[in-house]
Parts: structure tokens; C-alpha cells; sequence
């Protein structure tokens, strides 16, 4: 693709953001989107790395999200915030879009999901126990706010950048410093479907994203860099609007 090509991406790339930036986040609420044809689902880890010396089991969920398809508009954002806490939110979204103003079509906008690792640091880190497998929940990892001790253990052990894990404080115990992570919408009291979210439900970015940007998968995604999180779910309509589809 030469320069010229990306500029105008680029151009309708930010004409784009500004006017998804406008869509009320609740219209977006009560459809899930259909999944992308063809996308990639990720790979299965041979069986040995399938549970973990400590016995922590694989989530029965994940993530995946294309950046180049993304937008930037932030509803996955807003609507992480809004079930968990009841307030849109930025701060407290359990789900990151990163900007880089002064970088080119793809790389100026990144989404940064947990990946649910299969040897997840800020479990084995946690001193209390609060960060755990829930096997209730398909082994997503959840952070459990009553024996979470805000240390901050969690965030400096996510070996990504920025950390998956967000400290802050919680209003319902007096602004203490509570850790929260991504958990698929398991533990989302504002939920509005009344059977929530988790493996087996709806997860609140998924649904909003107003291009399917961001897909959920039950297979395991390859743990190794960045490939096995990062998936192409553009297809040719995308081509013809100057994205690149492969």
C-alpha cells in the first residue's frame, strides 16, 4: 500500500471515529453481532500445557480483536464500565483502547484485552487468593473485590503493557483500593440481559462494537506474542472501502 493509499485510509479511518463517536451507547445494546465469516478462532495448545503445575485450568474463553478494523469510537469501553460499575467510564473499563496520534494507519489505535492467560501471573501472585480460576464460570479469571487487599501485586505482575489489571477505588468499601480485571461479563451486575455474560453469555464490548471488531472464541489462542490475540475479521467490503483484508 503506498503513502497516498494510507493517508486516505487514514482520513477515513478519523472521519469514521467522529462519527461513531456520536452513536448512543445504548442502541447498541440489545442486538449480539453476527460472527465474521472465515475469522480466525486461534489454536488449541498441545494437551501438556492444558493445566498448569499449579493446577490452575485454561479459561473457557477469549478474546480476540482485529486493531486495523477498529475505530477508536470507545463503546466497548463505555460498556465494560457501564455493566460493572453502573457509570461509563473510562478509568474503570476493564478493556483499553490505546491512541497514538502521531503513528500511521494500523498502528495508531491497539486494543488492549486480558487474554485470560493459561498461566495467568496475577493469579499465582495474589496473596489472598483473590484472583482465581472460577470454576463456576468456566475458569475465567475474576478478582474477588471482598478478599482483594489493593495491594497491586495483580498489576505489577500482568506482564503486559498497560496492565490488564486496573486499581482503583471502590465506592462500596469506602474507596479502597480494589483490583479489577476483564472476567467476560461474569460478574457484571448491570448486565442487561438477565443470564449475563461469561463464556456462555453475552460479553458487553462484543455486542456494542459497532464494525465486530473484537470477537469471542472458546478455543485457546495462541500464547506467544501477539498473532494469536490479533485476528483479521475484515472481509472484501472492507477491501473496497481501502482496508487491507489479509
Amino acid at each position: 500500500m503506498n503513502s497516498q493509499h494510507d493517508k486516505n485510509v487514514s482520513l477515513t479511518r478519523r472521519d469514521f471515529i467522529k462519527v461513531t463517536g456520536t452513536i448512543l451507547l445504548v442502541a447498541g445494546l440489545g442486538d449480539q453481532p453476527a460472527r465474521a465469516e472465515g475469522a480466525s478462532q486461534g489454536c488449541t495448545l498441545p494437551g501438556q500445557f492444558l493445566l498448569q503445575a499449579d493446577g490452575i485450568p485454561p479459561a473457557d474463553g477469549y478474546l480476540l480483536v482485529d486493531i486495523a478494523k477498529c475505530q477508536g469510537c470507545m463503546s466497548c469501553m463505555l460498556a465494560c464500565s457501564l455493566i460493572h460499575e453502573g457509570v461509563e467510564s473510562l478509568s474503570l473499563s476493564r478493556i483499553q483502547i490505546m491512541q497514538d496520534s502521531f503513528a500511521s494507519f494500523p498502528d495508531d489505535l491497539t486494543i488492549e484485552q486480558c487474554r485470560q492467560c493459561v498461566d495467568p501471573a496475577c493469579v499465582t501472585i495474589c496473596p489472598t487468593g483473590a484472583l482465581a480460576a472460577d470454576p463456576d464460570s468456566g475458569n475465567v479469571r475474576i478478582v474477588d473485590k471482598e478478599a482483594c487487599i489493593g495491594c497491586g501485586l495483580c498489576f505489577q505482575a500482568c506482564p503486559f503493557t498497560p496492565s490488564r489489571a486496573v486499581l482503583a477505588p471502590d465506592d462500596e468499601y469506602d474507596g479502597q483500593a480494589k483490583s479489577r480485571k476483564c472476567d467476560l461479563c461474569t460478574n457484571a451486575p448491570f448486565h442487561w440481559v438477565a443470564a449475563g455474560g461469561g463464556p456462555g453469555g453475552q460479553q458487553a464490548c462484543v455486542a456494542v462494537c459497532p464494525v465486530g471488531a473484537i470477537l469471542f472464541t472458546d478455543e485457546i489462542p495462541e500464547q506467544d506474542g501477539d498473532s494469536g490475540y490479533r485476528v483479521n475479521l475484515r472481509d472484501e467490503v472492507w477491501g473496497i472501502l481501502g482496508y487491507p483484508t489479509s
